[in-house]
């Protein structure tokens, strides 16, 4: 269940960004997740932490940075106060489009990055650092060897992590000037670090977890590397932030229908992907991605397959229950196709095409081979199926 994305920040430069959503319903809340320092949203810890916590209920948007990744703009012109701002214009986005955040979670440098903007991001409730620095001018160890070409040039090209990026004294500069006040971050606070990292020392998330008031927690990442490259270490970040958050933020509830009917919302940047609400069940409807869909839920047909097979299942069970047969389980798997009419040898229709539902059951339990004829009879008396058989009428009417 991933949605590729695009949003424009601040600087209307597009940044490319991957939205993980729950695949059995709505999303129980959104987070924000801010990869390491020079990373892309595609590093491995950011897809598994944000795919397990989708598992979880909780729609999380990963996305690159500006200047990285598939996000436009230099990257040389990028600094820390520009990831902060992308940050925010990420969960402006978010609140347009979707929900706003209330879970903001970042790795390495992104998590310095988080803290910063989490008290600019009104709607986060609880915000999680993983192997981050207390203070951003702490990346310039990476960079020491390179500091007095910097000021003496304007800039230099580093290699990090086996790639050139090329840092200007603007970049320094910024990253020297910024301080976080950790005592009115006025947001829960998740602090996750392993003892062996040798990137960012523990001592960093000492400072950071001393620094803070309650509420505040501390997991310690035992055996990880700064990466988390290890994908086990990783989902263990996503599964304790799962649970631990939910102490602090109220998730979506589910609004009762006005009526019991079904109603479904689309936006038209979201391709065929809609909202559905169902006498207070909330699903997503989508097509596949062969005709340019996203396949994150049923297609249209896909559900009305489901309404036949389920309630010839329902139709079938009642019917056992008031007869007192035998029957354990019922399986009803129901595909759709359209054939030409000319190739219907029991259709009253004669031209054009003909939508053919193909019904498959399976009885389960002890039946007479009379109990599960009889049973085959009933099936075609299941409401839906006789629905579906009758004349229908669709009325429509525009509301303003």
């Amino acid at each position: 269940m991933q949605q590729r994305i695009k949003f424009q920040n601040r600087d209307h430069l597009d940044l490319s960004g991957v939205l993980h959503l729950p695949s059995d319903g709505q999303p129980i809340a959104y987070a924000l997740f801010a990869h390491c320092f020079t990373c892309t949203k595609s590093i491995k810890a950011a897809v598994v932490i944000a795919d397990t916590l989708a598992q979880r209920g909780l729609a999380t948007l990963r996305f690159d940075f500006t200047g990285l990744g598939g996000s436009k703009g230099d990257f040389v012109d990028s600094n820390f106060s520009t990831n902060i701002n992308d940050l925010i214009d990420a969960a402006e986005f978010l609140k347009a489009e979707y929900q706003a955040p209330k879970l903001l979670i970042g790795h390495s440098l992104g998590g310095t990055a988080v803290l910063a903007a989490s008290q600019m991001i009104e709607s986060a409730k609880a915000v999680a650092c993983i192997g981050s620095p207390s203070k951003p001018e702490h990346i310039l160890h990476q960079l020491e060897d390179h500091l007095a070409t910097i000021e003496q040039s304007g800039s230099a090209e580093v290699e990090l992590a086996g790639r050139p990026f090329k840092f200007k004294q603007a970049f320094v500069d910024d990253v020297a000037k910024h301080t976080i006040d950790y005592r009115n971050l006025r947001k829960a606070l998740m602090v996750m670090h392993s003892p062996s990292d040798k990137t960012v020392s523990i001592d960093e998330a000492g400072k950071i977890f001393s620094q803070a008031l309650h509420p505040k927690s501390f997991v310690s990442l035992e055996h990880a590397d700064h990466l988390l490259s290890d994908k086990q270490d990783a989902k263990y970040v996503a599964d304790v932030l799962s649970s631990w958050v939910t102490r602090y933020i109220e998730v979506a509830e589910i609004e009762p229908s006005e009526h019991q009917g079904v109603s479904a919302s689309a936006q038209t940047k979201q391709g065929f992907l809609c909202q559905i609400n169902a006498s207070g069940h909330r699903m997503l409807a989508d097509e596949p991605v062969s005709v340019g869909g996203g396949n994150l839920g049923p297609s249209p047909y896909d559900f009305l397959g489901a309404a036949l097979s389920s309630c010839t299942a329902m139709t079938l069970n009642m019917y056992a229950r008031h007869k007192k047969i035998d029957l354990e389980n019922v399986d009803v798997t129901v595909e759709h196709s359209r054939i030409h009419a000319d190739d219907c040898v029991d259709c009253e229709k004669t031209d054009g095409k003909v939508d053919v539902f193909n019904r498959a059951i399976t009885l389960k339990g002890n039946l007479s081979q009379a109990q599960r004829h009889r049973m085959l009879e009933i099936a075609d008396r299941c409401p839906v199926h006789k629905t579906l058989e009758n004349e229908i009428k669709i009325t429509t009417e525009l509301n303003n």
